[in-house]
C-alpha cells in the first residue's frame, strides 16, 4: 500500500473531545486565519488503495473553518468531492457545503447555513428552509468525507454524548462506544477507542480514534454498498487488522440483531391448509400439508394424504401459498444488516459474488453456527489482475498467483471462483483449470479486452450480467469506442441475426449459466420522469438513510433514453436465452436490498418466462447450478425445510412473490415484519 506523509501538528496541541471543534463553509483567508490541524487519509475499496482525503482546520475569527478534499479512482472512474464546514469553537455548525461525487454514478451538490435560529438549505437548484432541531445537532451528508465523521464524533462527545444526535439536512445518528483495541504499527503498540455509527448510512460503520482524539480509521460502505476504508497516513499497515476487528464487531452486532427476533422453533413443524407450489413444475396442490422435522421435509402433499405427527406444532396457513425458499445468485453481503433483509424477502440461500475474505468467511460461519441471522451463504472467491479497472487485493497476474488464490479459497470452503475485469486470458484459464481440479466452478465478468467466447473456451462456466452476452451478438468495437456507439449497437441488436444465433448456440453447447442482473439494469434507467418507485415499490419501504440515496435521480437526458432502449433489448435477450435452453439464474447485485430479487423475477415474466419458470429461476435452477438440487430448490420429502409463506397466488400474478409473510429455515419460522423492522425498513 502506498505511504502518505504523516499529518502535520502546527502551532498547537490537538484539543480533547470536550473542547474539540472543527468547521467549514466560507473559505477562510490564510492571511487572517490560524492553522489548527491538518491531516490525510488513504482511501480504500475492498482494501485496495484508490485515493486520498486531505483536510485542513483553521481558526478564523470566532469560528473554526474546515476545508476537505476527497478524491479516489474506482475502476478507472475519478470520484472527486470537496466540502467546507464552519462552526463555533464548540463545533456547533454554522454552515456546510459539499459538492462532487460520492460514487462513480452518484453526485451531490448541497449547501446549508444556520443563522438566527433558521436553516437555509440548497440541494442542487432547489432551495428550502429547514427546522432547526432542538438540542444538539450536526451537519453531515453521508459516509464522505471521512473528516466530517471525525468532527461529528468530536461534537457528540463535547455535547454530552447524547443517545441520538439529530443531523441536518435530515436524519439522526447513534454513536456508540464499543471498547478499545490494541494495534501494532511497525514496532509501536497503540490503544485505540472503537465506536460504531448508525444512521448515517444504512447499517453500521466502525471508527477508531487515538488518545489525541484523532480519527485513525473508518470501516464503512460507500454509496455503491461496497466495502470502503479510510485510514490515517502512517497507520496503513494496520488496515487488515482493523478490517478483521470491524468484521468481528459486526458479528457481535449480528448476534444482537438476532436476539431481538422472536422466531418460532419446534422439533416438528406442520404447515397445513395452504396451497403448495413445490417448484418442480407440478400443478399447485390445494389444501396442502408440509411437515418439517429437525429442519428436513419429511412429508409434502395434499393434507388428506399427509400424516401429521401427534407432537408436531401445527401452523394454520389457510389462504397462504407455500413456495421453496428463494435464491439470490448475485449477492454482495457487505454488512451484517443484509442477513435479516434477505430472510425478510424470502431469500434463504445467496451466492456471494465477491467480498473481503475475512469479513465474508466470518459472516458465513456465524450464520452456519446460528450465532447470527441470515440466509445460507455460498461464496465465489473474487480475483482480479492489475489494471485501471482492478478491484480488491487478490491479484492473479501470473498462473502461479491464479493457482495460489484458488487454493486459498478452496481451503476456506468457497464453492466458486469469480473472475473480475482485469484478469488476462492465460490467468482465466489457470483459475478455471485449478478450480475444476477441486470441483469448483468459475463465474464472473468478461475482462477488458476479452469476449465471452474467449473466457468460456478458457473454462469460465458462468457469466455475470447479460451485457457481456450482448457484446458477442453484434459488431466488434475498437477499445476507444464511446458509450453512444455501444449503446446504439446494443439497442439495435437483432436477436435473429446470424451473430446472435451463433452466440446462443455456443452458450448452449458449453452449458453456460447466465445471471442477467436485470433489476440493476432497470434501476439505472430511473429519472425524475421515471422515478424508482414507479417500477420498484420497495424504495418506499427501505431505511430512511437508504431511501434518500436510492431516490435521488436526475432528469431525463439523451443518455437515459439510450439506456432505456438498451434495457428493453436486454429484457428481450434474456427471453432469447431462456427459449434457447440456456440456464438463467436470478441475481440482483444488491440494488434495492430485499426487494430487487422480486423485481428480477417479474422482469423474467416480462421477458417471456411463465410465472412458474420465473420462480424456478430463483429456486431449483440455481440449486442445480450449484450442485445442491438434492438438498434444496423444491418442496419435496428429504430436502431441507427452506420455505416461504406468501399471500396470493404468484402463478396468477408474479408480483405476489413480494407478499412474504413467513420464512422458514433451519427449523425456525420467522415473521417477516419483525425482520424488516430490525434493520430500519418498513414491513
Amino acid at each position: 500500500m502506498s505511504k502518505l506523509k504523516n499529518i502535520f501538528r502546527i502551532g498547537i496541541t490537538i484539543l480533547p473531545f470536550a473542547a474539540a471543534c472543527w468547521p467549514a463553509a466560507a473559505q477562510p483567508s490564510a492571511q487572517t486565519s490560524t492553522l489548527v490541524e491538518q491531516g490525510k487519509f488513504t482511501l480504500h475499496k475492498f482494501e485496495q488503495p484508490i485515493g486520498e482525503e486531505a483536510y485542513e482546520i483553521r481558526r478564523d475569527g470566532d469560528s473554526l473553518a474546515v476545508q476537505m478534499d476527497f478524491r479516489f479512482t474506482d475502476r478507472s472512474t475519478t470520484v472527486p468531492l470537496t466540502a467546507k464546514f464552519r462552526s463555533a469553537p464548540d463545533l456547533t455548525p454554522q454552515s456546510f457545503e459539499i459538492k462532487g461525487r460520492t460514487a462513480r454514478m452518484i453526485s451531490i451538490d448541497e449547501a446549508l447555513s444556520i443563522a438566527n435560529g433558521k436553516v437555509q438549505f440548497r440541494s442542487r437548484d432547489q432551495n428550502s428552509e429547514l427546522t432547526l432541531p432542538p438540542g444538539s445537532f450536526f451537519t453531515i451528508a453521508g459516509y464522505a468525507p471521512t473528516t466530517m465523521q471525525m468532527l461529528m464524533v468530536r461534537y457528540w462527545a463535547a455535547h454530552g454524548s447524547p443517545a441520538q444526535l439529530a443531523t441536518l439536512p435530515s436524519g439522526t445518528v447513534k454513536v456508540e462506544p464499543r471498547g478499545q483495541d490494541t494495534i501494532h504499527v511497525g514496532a509501536k503498540e497503540e490503544k485505540l477507542d472503537r465506536y460504531t455509527i448508525e444512521g448515517l448510512i444504512w447499517g453500521r460503520e466502525t471508527l477508531w480514534f487515538d488518545a489525541q482524539r484523532n480519527l485513525v480509521a473508518a470501516i464503512t460502505t460507500d454509496a455503491e454498498f461496497d466495502h470502503f476504508e479510510a485510514i490515517r497516513a502512517g497507520y496503513e499497515s494496520a488496515l487488515g487488522d482493523l478490517v478483521g476487528r470491524a468484521g468481528a464487531d459486526g458479528m457481535a452486532a449480528l448476534a444482537e440483531i438476532s436476539r431481538g427476533i422472536s422466531g418460532s422453533q419446534a422439533a416438528t413443524l406442520a404447515i397445513v391448509g395452504a396451497m403448495l407450489i413445490d417448484g418442480t413444475g407440478a400443478a399447485p396442490v390445494a389444501d396442502a400439508a408440509v411437515v418439517i422435522e429437525k429442519g428436513r421435509i419429511v412429508a409434502a402433499g395434499p393434507r388428506s394424504k399427509v400424516k401429521i405427527p401427534r407432537h408436531a406444532k401445527i401452523v394454520d396457513a389457510q389462504g397462504k401459498t407455500i413456495l421453496p425458499g428463494l435464491w439470490d445468485m448475485h449477492a454482495h453481503f457487505e454488512q451484517v444488516e443484509w442477513g435479516p433483509i434477505y430472510l425478510a424477502a424470502g431469500v434463504t440461500t445467496v451466492r456471494d459474488c465477491g467480498n473481503e475474505f475475512e469479513f465474508i468467511t466470518a459472516v458465513r460461519d456465524a450464520i452456519a453456527q446460528r450465532r447470527g441471522l441470515g440466509p445460507r451463504l455460498l461464496m465465489a472467491g473474487i480475483v482480479d489482475g492489475t489494471g485501471p479497472m482492478a478491484l480488491g487485493v487478490e491479484r492473479v497476474d501470473t498462473p502461479e498467483q491464479a493457482r495460489l488464490w484458488v487454493d486459498r479459497y478452496h481451503a476456506a470452503g468457497f464453492q466458486q471462483m469469480k473472475i473480475y475485469s482485469s484478469v488476462k486470458l492465460e490467468e482465466v484459464k489457470a483459475v478455471s483449470e485449478e478450480a475444476h481440479r477441486f470441483g469448483m466452478t468459475v463465474t464472473g465478468h468478461v475482462p477488458e479486452g476479452l469476449n465471452a467466447y474467449q473466457v468460456i473456451e478458457a473454462g469460465q462456466d458462468q457469466i455475470n450480467h447479460v451485457g457481456y452476452i450482448a457484446d458477442i451478438m453484434g459488431p466488434k468495437f475498437p477499445a476507444n469506442a464511446g458509450f453512444r456507439e455501444r449503446f446504439e449497437a446494443e439497442a439495435n441488436l437483432d436477436l435473429n441475426s446470424p451473430e446472435a444465433q451463433k452466440a446462443l448456440a455456443f452458450l448452449k453447447k458449453h452449458h453456460t449459466v447466465v445471471d442477467p442482473t436485470m433489476a440493476l439494469s432497470e434501476f439505472m434507467t430511473a429519472t425524475t420522469a421515471k422515478p424508482p418507485s414507479s417500477f420498484e415499490p420497495g424504495v418506499t419501504k427501505v431505511a430512511p438513510e437508504l431511501a434518500e440515496q436510492l431516490t435521488d435521480v436526475g432528469p431525463p437526458s439523451e443518455r437515459s433514453k439510450m439506456g432505456e432502449a438498451v434495457f428493453e433489448k436486454e429484457v428481450a435477450l434474456v427471453g432469447a436465452l431462456h427459449r434457447a435452453g440456456i440456464p438463467v439464474v436470478a441475481g440482483t447485485d444488491q440494488t434495492v436490498p430485499g426487494y430487487s430479487l422480486h423485481r428480477e423475477i417479474e422482469l423474467y415474466v416480462q421477458a417471456g418466462f411463465t410465472p412458474m419458470e420465473a420462480i424456478q429461476a430463483a429456486t431449483i435452477v440455481p440449486a442445480r447450478v450449484m450442485g445442491m438440487e438434492k438438498q434444496l430448490g423444491t418442496v419435496e420429502k428429504g430436502k431441507r425445510g427452506d420455505l416461504i409463506l406468501i399471500d396470493g397466488n404468484p402463478l396468477e400474478d408474479i408480483h405476489n412473490t413480494r407478499n412474504v409473510e413467513y420464512v422458514i429455515t433451519n427449523g425456525t419460522m420467522y415473521r417477516t415484519a419483525e425482520l424488516w423492522q430490525s434493520v430500519g425498513f418498513k414491513p
